[in-house]
């Protein structure tokens, strides 16, 4: 997974890319390391659908607060620039329920490329 490090970087990826999904993470988020076994499978599962990026929100704490990130971690799918959904919750996450999200990125990034 691209780590990004800095809000340009970030806001140039998720401009030039049909679907991105941006993983906001901490290292000393104990949620964030449960994901952190699984999460390169999901990512080479969906690489031929979405890029991913991971960020830390301690990185990149203006970038946070504009996008409202209070819960980590936090997902969120772009599309050319543009939020299209998000998967937060102060619950942690599971494999399936990332799947789910992905997926549903997926079919709102579509949605948006027929209309």
């Amino acid at each position: 997974m691209l780590k990004v490090t800095s809000e340009q970087q970030f806001k140039e990826l998720v401009a030039n890319s049909p679907l991105t999904v941006a993983v906001f993470k901490t290292t000393w988020c104990k949620d964030c390391h449960y994901i952190e076994p699984f999460m390169p499978d999901l990512e080479k599962a969906y690489s031929d659908r979405i890029s991913f990026v991971e960020l830390d929100r301690d990185e990149v704490p203006d970038l946070c607060e504009e996008l409202n990130i209070l819960g980590i971690p936090s997902f969120i799918a772009f599309r050319q620039g543009s939020e299209l959904i998000r998967f937060v919750s102060k619950l942690r996450k599971t494999r399936e329920e990332i799947e789910q999200f992905l997926d549903r990125a997926i079919e709102v990034s579509s949605a948006m490329t027929k209309s």
